[in-house]
């Protein structure tokens, strides 16, 4: 599966170029105008259930295999709104998770996409409304935590692991700002997994690509717009 957030071309355009060398990638139709979904699966394998305009939650149900939930996604940037908005944002996400999974009685649900906040930021690990995704995968498979006498299910984020010299790119997108507080390298696109997914992942199962096809994707150290995006794309490998 690809998914692309503010792609430039069309789908047209990019099927020519997916399958320029051979026929493998299809086009999976979405109402939601900020993402774009490939797949080298039948498309019919991965209808949407609920879409926005920054959202597609879909299912992908192969032969053999237990359905999984995807949850692409775009939400707002820091330029456009406030801090404030983008924990209601993720509020807004994390609800509309709870209501397909809720319809399709299960959680095996993966989430991947451009959140624009950190790991660390209250939108992506705070319960009561929250993703509340957390960087331990021993502390995720207790499913579920409880504040102020309700129940709150993990996601699981192995982005934490990313961040810093580990790779090539300390992170997804590089801001070098005159503020006090700067953290240069972010961690804006991420992938989050239900506990039930977790069981036969790891970390190094999840790259930042720094290069495409024998393009390299930074310039100088950092993501080079001029020939991809100011963020780098992510790749994960998943068993279900």
């Amino acid at each position: 599966m690809l998914i692309l957030a503010e792609c430039g071309s069309s789908p047209a355009r990019m099927l020519e170029a997916l399958n320029a060398e051979r026929t493998e990638y299809d086009f999976g139709f979405s109402s939601c105008p900020r993402l774009r979904v490939f797949t080298r699966f039948d498309a019919g394998m991965m209808p949407p259930l609920w879409e926005s305009e920054r959202i597609t939650i879909r299912r992908l149900t192969l032969p053999g295999r237990h359905a999984v939930l995807v949850a692409g996604v775009h939400l707002p940037s820091k330029v456009n709104v406030s801090e404030e908005s983008q924990v209601f944002e993720s509020i807004h996400l994390a609800r509309a998770i709870d209501e397909v999974e809720k319809q399709e009685k299960h959680r095996r649900t993966l989430v991947m996409g451009d959140l624009n906040m950190n790991p660390f930021e209250a939108g992506v690990v705070g319960a009561r409304g929250g993703l509340h995704a957390v960087a331990s995968r021993e502390v995720a498979q207790r499913f579920v935590r409880t504040v102020q006498r309700e129940n709150y299910r993990f996601f699981y984020n192995p982005m934490w692991s990313h961040l810093g010299d580990r790779n090539d790119a300390g992170g997804t997108y590089y801001y070098d700002g005159g503020e006090a507080v700067c953290y240069f390298w972010n961690m804006y696109d991420q992938v989050l997994l239900r506990p039930a997914l977790t069981f036969r992942f790891a970390p190094e199962h999840v790259r930042i690509l720094t290069e495409a096809g024998g393009v390299p994707l930074l310039a100088q150290g950092r993501p080079d717009r001029s020939v991809g995006s100011d963020h780098l794309p992510v790749v994960v490998e998943l068993e279900f």
